[in-house]
């Protein structure tokens, strides 16, 4: 690809400024989910409407976009990306075993309502699954007790809860229009975009595996919808798995919502090709643009938060120097890399 600029941005993605009408060939995007999740002020509530008719004009004619979100609150999401223009084409399903469950004994608050003391039966030493080294990355307070109903009420709901244990979140697949009058092969020579990369995503057969389906691809099969940290283990189906970040694996990063590199390479090669632009308006701490970076395309990207903007600047740093400019953005030049 020779040498190409990453542009971030520490301004507000609104407006996109610095970004041409149809220049973007895809999206991949974390944006905030509305959910207050660990009370961060940034996640208070869904991004504006404005956000996406702004994609929508940057976007290249069939160009895709790929943009997490929140089981409770996707619904509101589709309608914003749909009153934008956008077509709504899939939901893709990041599966995992390592979510955190949400819910409550039910039964001890019962109980606390009666005034009746629960019984303790025990104590156990909390461990956050996602966190490296889990109940060690804890300082203090990280045994608990385990409590028991007495009342008769609490027993007749020993159990009783709110929510089932987060197991995946989806991802929303859309798409810009084609140009009008056009057709996909037609749209693909004048603009490069308006089909999924499917040859660059399959999934590779396993060492030894006999290959299923009438005309079975040499480089595997076709990438499913549903993306899981384990395989169903039946023979046949197969997925990309990858599982969520630990907590702490870059010291340095203390996002709270960090996604795998490996899974946002996936995404960017599934909805473009080497050579094109991704752009992520809600960068975070700029997994989506290492990922770009790591597959041969280019990156644009913005965050708000200036913390997070430098742990950003921090990762792509350290594939190609980068250059201080005006309006606190950064310029990254690189070299083609292999792609992994």
């Amino acid at each position: 690809m020779g040498e190409d600029i990453f542009n971030i941005y520490n301004i507000s993605c609104y407006g996109l400024k610095g970004v041409n009408s149809n220049s973007i060939d895809a999206i991949v995007t974390d944006p905030p989910y509305g959910i207050s999740f660990q009370n961060n002020h940034w996640d208070k509530n869904l991004p504006d409407q404005q956000i996406w008719e702004d994609i929508l004009s940057a976007l290249k004619p069939g160009g895709f976009g790929l943009v997490f979100t929140s089981i409770k609150l996707m619904h509101r999401i589709m309608v914003q990306l749909e009153d934008s223009g956008f077509l709504i084409k899939d939901v893709l399903f990041w599966s995992f075993l390592n979510g955190m469950p949400k819910s409550r004994n039910l039964a001890i608050d019962i109980d606390n309502e009666l005034g009746v003391e629960s019984r303790i039966t025990g104590v156990y030493q909390y461990v956050q699954g996602y966190k490296k080294g889990g109940a060690e990355s804890y300082k203090s307070d990280n045994i608990r007790f385990r409590y028991e109903p007495a009342s008769g009420l609490g027993q007749r709901f020993k159990g009783a809860g709110l929510s089932l244990k987060p197991a995946y979140e989806p991802i929303i697949l859309v798409q810009k229009p084609l140009e009008d009058g056009l057709s996909v092969a037609q749209n693909m020579i004048r603009y490069g975009t308006g089909a999924l990369n499917i040859e660059e995503t399959r999934i590779p057969y396993e060492d030894g595996e006999s290959k299923v389906g009438h005309n079975p691809h040499p480089k595997g099969r076709v990438p499913s919808n549903i993306i899981r940290t384990q395989e169903f283990g039946d023979g046949y189906d197969k997925f990309f798995l990858i599982p969520k970040v630990r907590q702490g694996k870059d010291k340095f990063n203390f996002h709270p919502t960090l996604k795998p590199v490996e899974l946002m390479e996936h995404l960017v090669k599934l909805v473009s090709f080497s050579g094109q632009t991704i752009l992520d308006p809600f960068m975070g701490s700029g997994s989506t643009g290492v990922a770009a970076l790591n597959c041969n395309r280019k990156f644009v990207g913005y965050e708000l938060e200036k913390g997070y903007f430098n742990i950003a600047n921090t990762r792509l740093k350290g594939k190609q120097p980068i250059n201080q400019t005006k309006n606190n953005t950064r310029k990254i030049k690189w070299q083609r890399k292999e792609m992994h």
